[in-house]
């Protein structure tokens, strides 16, 4: 009844969040998170990794020649898709671990020790985070192996694998036409035709391809300009 005994304050409103929007969207702003389309394929012989090489910030195209796969070992690399410079810095610090690793225990460090270890510097960095998702893959003596990770260092070790903003376009072609079977050469030509798909629709990403193929006679670095 009112008039009878204390008011009770008023509780302030709070702010109403969009369904389905992350905080971090809300302070980086959508406009502001860079694009990519970035691949990993396991084939018969070894791994391909490949990237776009557009950067964009917001609706500017930032670069049309950025690098986004970067080698780590003799036999393992990383591709990535957000941030270009957590990009750089985190394949850097997997490329001096990695060497680290060598001179302390005496041979190379295996695909998946590499993956396991970006993964706990993921996730140390868990509350000043690296943007990024990230595809580990390589050769050792267990054959061929790729791993996917996102921001939190999460580890999924799969067969194919695509990160970035044009994720559902190409792995739509990759679930298409993807055999454990392949060759390099085929392996490759599905690869850049899932990311030729992104890039027909996907506006953060195009202007070419950087390729990792990794066997075990070591990484090859291709580069397609389009």
């Amino acid at each position: 009844m009112e008039g009878y005994g204390p008011q009770l304050p008023q509780l302030p409103q709070l702010p109403q969040v969009p369904q389905g929007q992350s905080q971090l969207a809300q302070q980086v702003g959508y406009a502001w998170i860079p694009g990519a389309t970035t691949v990993g394929v396991i084939f018969s012989g070894g791994v391909i990794l490949a990237a776009e090489k557009r950067v964009t910030y917001g609706y500017f195209v930032m670069s049309k020649g950025g690098k986004k796969v970067f080698k780590v070992t003799d036999q393992i690399g990383v591709a990535c898709a957000g941030l270009v410079g957590d990009m750089q810095i985190l394949a850097k610090e997997m490329e001096a671990q990695a060497n680290l690793y060598g001179m302390d225990v005496g041979r190379k460090i295996s695909v998946r020790s590499a993956a396991k270890l970006m993964a706990n510097i993921l996730f140390n960095r868990r509350y000043a985070p690296l943007i990024t998702q990230t595809i580990v893959g390589g050769m050792d003596d267990e054959g061929p192996s790729l791993f996917v990770l996102d921001v939190l260092g999460s580890l999924i070790p799969d067969k194919y694998a695509v990160v970035g903003s044009g994720t559902e376009i190409a792995m739509g072609v990759l679930e298409e036409g993807y055999k454990e079977s392949m060759n390099a050469k085929e392996a490759k030509e599905l690869v850049m035709r899932s990311i030729k798909s992104a890039i027909s629709r996907d506006s953060m990403s195009g202007d070419g391809i950087d390729f990792l193929i990794i066997t075990k006679e070591g990484i090859t670095e291709e580069a397609v300009k389009f």
